[in-house]
């Protein structure tokens, strides 16, 4: 079945800096585009960034662009998230997401706490 599994999570400074992983079984990882969501207590959970399936187009969020960079490994079934200038509004849970045939999937999710 579709498993994704996010990892590299943890608390940083602001202005820090920190890559979330996540990897992908039970489907052709390559066929298929990939998201970064994340979700803070208390609020709806957003869209953080999206790769196509070839890793060829990405966008961001207007609150990560610049700051933010989606990436993949179809060879590793791995889409990374590299974050920069890390400020505490990006405190929250990161997970990853993909749609096949019409149903998202999720992973488990990896926190992210940004403060001193």
């Amino acid at each position: 079945q579709v498993q994704l599994v996010e990892s590299g999570g943890g608390l940083v400074q602001p202005g820090g800096s920190l890559t979330l992983s996540c990897t992908a079984s039970g489907y052709t990882f390559s066929n298929y585009g990939m998201s970064w969501y994340r979700q803070a207590p208390g609020k709806e959970r957003e869209l953080v960034a999206q790769i196509s399936s070839g890793g060829l187009m990405d966008r961001y969020a207007d609150s990560v662009q610049d700051r933010f960079s989606i990436s993949r490994a179809n060879a590793k079934n791995t889409v990374y998230l590299k974050m920069s200038s890390l400020k505490p509004e990006d405190t929250a849970d990161y997970l990853c997401s993909t749609v096949i045939d019409g149903l998202r999937y999720w992973g488990q999710g990896t926190q992210v706490t940004v403060s001193s």
